[in-house]
């Protein structure tokens, strides 16, 4: 029997509960939930196991536009239309802590990655810095000259870096809270913007459909990506650093391969659906029996080199929201029998990744061999 021919990452599960468009989402690795919020003012919290009951939160008064875990999952920030920041605890009571010191719509929550500050960007052109642990607000970063759609912690805390109407990203330090430097390539609202894994670089997307990496040290351009037909709204980079995954208003998400500089796949999708990949996964020996690795895809144009480095494995108020339950969600059989046979077609599709790494290691140790014969030929006849 022929093998599956292999087209996308599958699609792994399919979640539906919100009343209004869904704005944005975030997981937690630690506690295996994923948050989203709403137009309709609430957030909801989804256990990934199969059948698991969905939470709902009700507290903000106007739409939830952003949503971020702490570290360890046990805390859930969220932002509003209606100025304000909120923690929650992601359990049945839906307990949670309100933050007021925006004077307009809050774009963006981020947490520290010790957990222990918050930073929050707005309409109100300023980005905001929280701690959580004492429940208030401590600082103001205000040189953006228009609304501020995003804000991150860079990995060790000591970086801020926020991203604006005003066609810039800022790169901030955290201790002195001045801005260390100003990135004015884009040509558009600058949407979104985060941090590398390893710290060195970001990554920032635009109205203008574009995508550009630079190195926080050097402030180099180092990669820039016109791949997308319409706005780029979020980017997320894979732990690893290797890949780039986008969303943007062509109705699509690509995932990008930061060391060859070049796009790997398109994925289709609407709502709030969780994609699976493998690449994590090493084995890739039965795969190659059956599969040709893909056509080489559509790259982003002359891309500088670059060496992306692979890491180790105001004030407030106090309000108590009782959460309302979400009934178990479920698919209709045919749903799920449909689900299963994409998946057993396209699970595959993934796994090809770690099969371009092991051919590009392949590649760079027969070079590596090859220079060391011909230095050991040069020496020999040598005089």
């Amino acid at each position: 029997m022929a093998a599956p021919c292999p087209e996308d990452p599958s699609l792994e599960r399919h979640f539906k509960g919100h009343r209004d468009a869904i704005t944005s989402v975030d997981f937690s690795l630690n506690t295996k939930q994923l948050a989203s919020g709403s137009m309709d003012s609430c957030l909801m919290v989804w256990h990934m196991k199969p059948q698991s009951r969905a939470y709902r939160f009700a507290g903000h008064k106007d739409a939830v536009t952003c949503v971020n875990f702490s570290p360890s999952g046990h805390l859930l920030a969220s932002g509003s239309r209606d100025k304000t920041v909120r923690i929650w605890i992601p359990n049945v009571k839906g307990e949670s802590t309100v933050f007021r010191a925006h004077t307009a719509t809050v774009r963006s929550v981020h947490f520290c990655s010790d957990g222990q500050s918050l930073v929050t960007a707005s309409d109100d052109k300023t980005v905001k810095v929280w701690s959580t642990h004492r429940q208030k607000f401590l600082f103001s970063l205000s040189q953006h000259i228009n609304w501020v759609r995003c804000a991150r912690f860079s990995p060790d805390g000591r970086l801020i870096v926020s991203a604006s109407d005003d066609k810039t990203v800022k790169l901030w330090d955290k201790t002195s809270r001045e801005c260390v430097h100003s990135y004015c390539e884009h040509g558009g609202f600058v949407t979104y913007v985060d941090f590398h894994p390893s710290g060195t670089c970001i990554a920032a997307a635009s109205m203008d459909n574009t995508v550009k990496v630079w190195d926080v040290r050097t402030h180099r351009l180092l990669q820039h990506y016109q791949l997308h037909s319409a706005a780029v709204n979020a980017l997320s980079f894979h732990p690893s650093g290797n890949y780039l995954l986008t969303a943007s208003s062509d109705s699509t998400l690509k995932i990008l391969d930061l060391m060859e500089g070049r796009l790997l796949y398109t994925l289709h999708g609407h709502q709030v659906m969780v994609w699976k990949s493998n690449f994590d996964v090493v084995d890739y020996r039965e795969v190659i029996k059956v599969h040709r690795p893909p056509a080489p895809l559509a790259t982003s144009g002359n891309l500088p080199e670059v060496d992306f480095p692979v890491p180790p494995g105001g004030g407030r108020s106090q309000e108590s929201v009782q959460s309302q339950l979400q009934e178990p969600i479920s698919m209709p059989q045919t749903l799920t029998s449909t689900l299963e046979h994409i998946v057993g077609q396209l699970d595959v599709l993934t796994q090809t990744v770690s099969i371009l790494e092991q051919r590009l290691t392949l590649t760079e140790d027969k070079l590596k061999q090859c220079l060391e014969n011909q230095q050991l030929i040069m020496q020999r006849t040598t005089p």
